[in-house]
């Protein structure tokens, strides 16, 4: 923005895009950066990276004023990049919108720090905590959705939409082959809107029973990964054969389920900054017992199931004391039409 108020150029930063959000304003404007004020959510890198640092750029700009959110949380810059625009004279301003910045960063926050990826466990369900309504025979008690095979969404059609907009805010997005067998769902991206990335559709499927018929595999292009951990080789190399990309991870049950916190070592090798988990009642609790998720964001609609033989929003053992509850925090309220929804962390990924 040029001293008259008048915005002389903008950048987006996309990954596969490489080049900064700095970089791409400052090449728009031209001469028109000297002298100006850049306005950005992070603070311009200082480190070489797989660009050469925004920092330097900035300065070589002419930049006049730098005003961002709040720091990098990449211990490899925080707070470097702006001690050397300060250094070279660039007045530098930080902490206008901080809040809004943290949440549209906290992905990178996490995964920068950690190598994983953020961790969101979603789920639809009824006020009494059911996700879906008492399965037949033929269905997986643990694995039911909110459709699909169990005969009617939980929520409205406003609180759907919504949940293709969470799914665009992520990298990767999780169930258990049990959800698959008995919904068939495509786990696709709908919003409409550009993504950086394809979304990676991940199977937790120990004994590689993902049917060959689903709809996952009719339309898998390299973004369906399944994570096994009994399978036999030759069950292995008929799914790849059909373009479905599986890894084996270790188990950590009896009955062999993959074990959570490998299959996010796994994800943040493959850069995957953010996981959005839509399991059933036992991928849910798998993820909080072992103690993957970041946060959660729930959603509830007016509706009542009761019974003993409705599906909870996570089965398993449970935490045995009240202590050892997964304590939410940070709460927020959402609310879409006649649903709602609370949106919380467990761990803050700004935090070691």
């Amino acid at each position: 923005m040029d001293d008259k108020g008048t915005i002389v150029a903008t950048g987006s930063y996309t990954y596969d895009g490489l080049k900064h959000a700095e970089i791409l304003a400052i090449e728009q404007a031209g001469p028109k950066a000297r002298s100006a004020t850049l306005y950005i959510n992070l603070e311009p890198c200082s480190h070489q990276g797989r660009t050469a640092p925004c920092a330097n750029a900035v300065i070589a700009a002419g930049i006049r004023r730098v005003v961002a959110c709040m720091p990098d949380p990449n211990p490899a810059v925080n707070g470097q990049g702006f001690a050397r625009l300060r250094a070279a004279g660039v007045e530098v301003a930080s902490g206008i919108l901080e809040e809004e910045a943290k949440s549209l960063n906290e992905s990178f926050a996490k995964y920068i720090r950690h190598r994983t990826p953020l961790v969101t466990l979603k789920a639809a369900m009824t006020l009494d905590g059911k996700i879906a309504p008492p399965p037949s025979e033929s269905q997986n008690p643990t694995a039911c959705g909110a459709g699909g095979a169990t005969g009617g969404y939980i929520t409205s059609e406003p609180a759907r939409a919504h949940v293709q907009e969470l799914r665009h805010q992520h990298d990767a997005i999780m169930v258990g082959v049990g959800t698959v067998i008995a919904d068939d769902p495509l786990l696709t991206d709908r919003s409409g809107h550009p993504r950086r990335r394809p979304l990676l559709r991940v199977i937790l499927d120990s004994l590689l029973r993902l049917p060959l018929e689903s709809r996952l595999v009719k339309t898998a292009k390299d973004d369906v990964l399944v994570l096994c951990s009994l399978a036999e080789e030759k069950k292995k190399e008929r799914l790849r054969a059909h373009g479905i990309r599986v890894v084996q991870v270790p188990y950590s049950t009896p009955d062999g389920r993959p074990d959570m916190t490998a299959a996010a070592r796994c994800l943040g090798e493959m850069e995957i900054t953010g996981l959005l988990i839509e399991g059933g009642a036992m991928v849910n609790w798998a993820a909080l017992a072992s103690g993957i998720v970041d946060k959660v964001f729930l959603y509830y609609a007016p509706k009542i199931l009761a019974g003993t033989g409705s599906v909870p929003f996570a089965a398993g053992p449970g935490f045995r004391h009240m202590s050892d509850a997964a304590h939410v925090k940070s709460l927020r309220l959402h609310r879409f039409g006649e649903d709602f929804a609370v949106e919380g962390y467990l761990r803050d990924p700004y935090q070691d």
